[in-house]
This record gives structure tokens, C-alpha cells and sequence, in this order.
């Protein structure tokens, strides 16, 4: 896995922590925030386990029922078809839980956890100017009509590309990444239209610097 992927999730998942008020937004503690969304990822992954204990359990009942209770070969095949349905949701679950142990090991990596509270910090303190420039590559949208996830993963993306100097490219595909994870079809294809927007030159770009302060010596 790589390590700004991951951080770029750990990202995300702290955005949800943050205030939508840019005012709101002075003196985070972003440490705080990436832990927080490590506890979430703990909580998901032994959510998703008993998710899938219980779709095993039903799906064996189904199994059961298909020999015992079905009138004929039709309800009988059907019943099969249900217990099979179940049976893969519950590996796909099974997989997915399989893989968090690792993901949540990887986000306490000194370089993930670093490019996690820069993309924080950076979305935090130029979230006015981000969300200016992406309501107006929506043209008759608007970036609050959005579930939070889909508006938290436009934000990094820009941030990512106006602000830390990713390649637009890298920036959108991650960003599409995210939204298959997190959002769905139509929110993946919908992000990836409005960050093609915001890097074609369509609107103007925000009135602050386009690079990070200088550190201070």
C-alpha cells in the first residue's frame, strides 16, 4: 500500500472531524483528528467482522431451509441462490476486514501520518478559497447540496494540486479512489468531472497563494 494513499484516507476520514465553517477552523489539533479516524477504522473493521458472521449464519440457515422447508425445485433453487448471495457479501467482508489491521498499522508510519496533517492543515486553512473555486466548476451546483464525504474528498484533491503541487493527474485518480471507496458510481463520476473542471482552466483560481508558506528558520 502506498504511503500517501493511505494517508490521503487517514485524511478523509479526520475531515469528518472538522468544522464546515472556515472560521471554525484556527488551532485544530490534527494529531488528534488522524487518531480519531484510527479509532474509526478500528471500529469498522469489528463491525464489518460481525456483518459478516452474521451473513454466514444466515446464509448456513438458508442452506438448511432449502432441504427442509422448500415445496418444490424452484423455491428450493431459489433458497440456494440467497444462501450463496449471503455467503459471498459475508467474504467480501471478510476480505475487507482483512485488510484494516494492516491499513491502521500503516497509518502510524511517520511519513503517513506527516502528509495526513499537512493535507489537513492545508484543507483547514484554505477551505474558503477551495470551496469558492469548486462551487464555481459546479456551475449549477453547490458544493454544500453534497454529502459530506463527496465534498471532503473535492477539497483534498484541490488542496492536493493548488496547494502541495501534486500532479492534477495523480491528484483526480486518487481522488476517484476515494470516492469508490467511500461515495458511489455516481459520486465517483461526479468528482471526477468537477476536478477536470477545476484543472482545465474553466474557473478562476483562488485569490490566495498557490504553494504553502515558507518554513520559518
Amino acid at each position: 500500500m502506498q504511503a500517501r494513499s493511505i494517508a490521503r484516507e487517514l485524511a478523509l476520514l479526520g475531515m469528518s472531524q472538522l468544522s464546515d465553517k472556515p472560521g471554525q477552523l484556527a488551532h485544530q489539533d490534527f494529531q488528534a483528528l488522524l487518531q480519531a479516524a484510527v479509532n474509526t477504522l478500528t471500529v469498522e473493521a469489528k463491525d464489518t467482522l460481525e456483518t459478516a458472521a452474521d451473513e454466514l449464519k444466515r446464509g448456513s440457515s438458508q442452506l438448511v431451509d432449502s432441504d427442509i422447508k422448500a415445496n418444490d425445485l424452484d423455491s428450493g433453487r431459489s433458497m440456494v441462490e440467497q444462501a450463496i448471495t449471503l455467503t459471498q457479501a459475508a467474504i467480501n467482508r471478510l476480505a475487507t476486514a482483512l485488510e484494516l489491521p494492516e491499513f491502521i498499522q500503516l497509518t502510524n508510519q511517520k511519513e503517513v501520518r506527516a502528509f495526513a496533517q499537512e493535507l489537513l492543515s492545508n484543507a483547514a486553512k484554505y477551505q474558503a478559497d477551495v470551496d469558492e473555486r469548486l462551487n464555481t466548476a459546479m456551475v449549477a451546483w453547490q458544493l454544500k447540496r453534497l454529502p459530506r464525504i463527496d465534498r471532503d474528498i473535492l477539497r483534498l484533491a484541490v488542496v492536493e494540486i493548488e496547494y502541495l503541487g501534486t500532479p492534477d493527474r495523480v491528484a483526480i485518480n486518487e481522488a476517484v479512489e476515494l470516492a469508490k471507496r467511500y461515495s458511489g458510481e455516481d459520486g465517483y463520476r461526479f468528482i471526477n468531472g468537477v476536478l477536470r473542471r477545476v484543472v482545465s482552466g474553466e474557473v478562476a483560481a483562488p485569490s490566495a497563494a498557490k504553494v504553502p508558506d515558507a518554513p520559518i528558520n
